[in-house]
């Protein structure tokens, strides 16, 4: 790039004095103050006798203008590209009237320049630094230092350090301490994969990277903290989606003596001062749903509430009708529901043919749809076959209106369910654009096991520390799946953002779980005997909840990927595109660590 420039009588590529202000703090009450700037070049317009350069940091952007009165000084200003890290020294003015940005916060001012130090130069960037960015993901988080300098960036770290903030002081105000907790520790894989970390000093043994603190924080009750957070790192070995890493950050929270109603009330409480980050004011109590009313109103365990569009069971107005196929869903054990889009009467026909393909790609049937005539006297329309009395009595069931549009699936329970969960789901998507319209709910009762078809045995749905339903307990052996959980989700706007649960706290309950789960005397002594043996001395009722921070950072700042509020994510392949990582290592340090790669091939 050759070397470094210097004007205005310095005489190296030091700051010889502190910068009195950032790029983003002078007004036009700071007219006539001699400051001195430093940053990042945004962008240089040689105007011949003018020059004008955008001055970058974090804060923001300032003008600088240098003028015909230091020729030499201009010139040098010429010389200058994008990305060169300068100081600049000189007097605030106020803009010409016509020349004035009201669009940027220092918009009313410039600074004439009297003198300018290259502090660096800078190679020519892969991309513009701008918002909006015309760059690919992976180009971004190959150069994730300079994706980062971008304003909407800049914005999303400070967001983030002003949320954990919050977080910190509403916690330590209520009694909360934060203590730490191992990140190397035992595997006791229940639910995503460990990554695991081999010794060295114990050749053949492993240490864990903590998927949560949950032992860790039950003990830290058992040991009398009695209120404790953590904002902490955990780790899953998982196939990731767009609101998953295989390393994020959760807000962890335990408190003892308490029930479902103290977690509530505190998590509520800390929602409204974190979202007040946004100017949002968040209203208080949540609404709740048992995990049965989430699933039959809106066909997810995380129901997004911005809009209406509630599921209605429609299978006994169905199986009275003379439709085929609706009377065959229910004749083989099936179901029909259904619910209703607002307006969506005018939809095209080739847009309500996209619902059907959009059912099948589910593992549906398809989904029909009803609405009314153009022509009033023709009355309702619908691609199923069956008389008018049976269109009418679904309408009416689902209370559709003049412009209203209808879909009915007939199918399984769970299908049905899925189907039109996630059909109304794309519709709150398209309909929903306002970036700060929250709507949070709890959703409670949850089974407490769950039959997975990969491990051919139950597992619980939560933990296995979870507490049944105390009205459920006497059916853990009879009747397992039967049983509900002492556990809750806090959900905002369709994204689960927080877990948690009342946990056991007697050690022949949590003997009892095991035993449901599977694991034997002697592998429950394995894997956490540490714990139960904690069980033993005087455990108090306790519960808390985890919260995903990274989820609730970009809910805040209105993103649709944790990646743009992480710093430095991983691709959905669990890549660091920066550094190249995961990559090979050494024979030597195998060989300290007792390992060898075996051939795949």
């Amino acid at each position: 790039m050759g070397p470094s420039r210097r004007a205005g009588g310095m005489k190296d590529k030091k700051m010889n004095e502190k910068r009195t202000h950032s790029c983003g703090d002078l007004r036009a009450s700071d007219a006539g103050r001699d400051v001195l700037l430093a940053g990042w070049v945004q962008r240089v317009r040689d105007m011949g006798t003018l020059v004008f350069v955008d001055l970058r940091d974090r804060e923001g952007l300032t003008q600088i203008v240098f003028g015909p009165e230091r020729p030499d000084l201009r010139d040098e200003a010429k010389t200058l590209r994008p990305e060169f890290v300068v100081s600049i020294q000189g007097k605030v003015r106020l803009r010409a009237e016509g020349g004035r940005n009201p669009k940027m916060a220092t918009g009313e001012i410039e600074v004439e320049a009297s003198a300018l130090t290259v502090l660096n130069t800078a190679d020519v960037p892969p991309f513009v630094i701008t918002d909006p960015l015309q760059a690919s993901e992976e180009l971004r988080f190959k150069y994730r230092y300079l994706d980062l300098r971008r304003p909407s960036m800049q914005k999303n770290l400070r967001l983030r350090h002003d949320a954990a903030l919050a977080v910190r002081n509403h916690l330590s105000g209520r009694g909360f301490l934060e203590i730490e907790t191992p990140f190397l520790t035992k595997s006791t894989p229940e639910g995503a994969r460990d990554y695991l970390v081999p010794s060295r000093v114990h050749k053949g043994r492993f240490y864990a990277l903590p998927q949560s603190p949950q032992l860790f924080k039950q003990m830290l009750m058992i040991a009398g903290a009695d209120k404790y957070f953590q904002v902490v790192r955990c780790f899953r070995d998982e196939d990731l989606r767009a609101d998953r890493q295989p390393e994020f950050t959760q807000i962890d929270i335990e408190m003892s003596f308490a029930g479902r109603e103290d977690v509530f009330a505190l998590i509520e409480g800390l929602m409204a001062e974190v979202f007040a980050l946004t100017g949002q004011k968040i209203e208080t109590p949540f609404p709740r749903l048992s995990h049965r009313e989430a699933m039959d109103g809106y066909g997810s365990d995380k129901p997004d509430l911005r809009a209406g569009m509630k599921i209605r069971d429609l299978t006994e107005i169905a199986a009275g009708t003379d439709s085929e196929i609706l009377m065959k869903a229910v004749g083989e054990g099936g179901c029909v529901k259904g619910f209703v889009v607002e307006g969506g009467g005018a939809l095209s026909r080739t847009r309500i043919d996209k619902l059907n393909l959009r059912a099948r790609e589910l593992g549906g049937r398809g989904v029909a749809w009803i609405k009314r005539a153009a022509a009033p006297e023709e009355g309702l329309k619908s691609s199923l076959k069956m008389a008018a009395e049976g269109l009418r009595a679904l309408w009416e069931k689902l209370e559709a209106g003049e412009p209203d549009l209808a879909l009915v699936v007939a199918d399984t329970e769970e299908t049905a369910l899925r189907v039109l969960g996630e059909i109304r789901r794309d519709f709150i998507l398209e309909r929903v654009k306002k970036k700060n319209a929250y709507a949070f709910t709890w959703v409670t009762d949850f089974p407490l096991f769950e039959w997975s078809d990969e491990e051919r045995k139950l597992v619980a749905v939560h933990h296995p520390f979870t507490s049944p339903h105390p009205d459920d307990i006497g059916r853990l052996e009879s009747d397992p799946r039967s049983v509900r959980a002492l556990a809750y989700d806090i959900v905002l706007n369709g994204y689960e953002i927080g877990g948690g649960s009342i946990r056991i706290h007697d050690r022949s309950l949590q003997n009892r779980i095991f035993k449901t789960l599977g694991l034997g005397e002697e592998e429950a002594r394995e894997k956490f005997g540490f714990f139960l043996d904690a069980l033993g001395y005087g455990t108090p009722p306790h519960g808390g909840i985890a919260l995903g921070f990274d989820r609730i950072a970009m809910l805040l700042a209105g993103e649709e990927s944790i990646r743009e509020v992480i710093p430095f994510p991983k691709t959905t392949s669990a890549l660091c595109l920066l550094t190249g990582s995961p990559s090979p290592v050494s024979e030597r340090q195998l060989a300290d660590l007792g390992l060898k790669i075996k051939n795949s091939g």
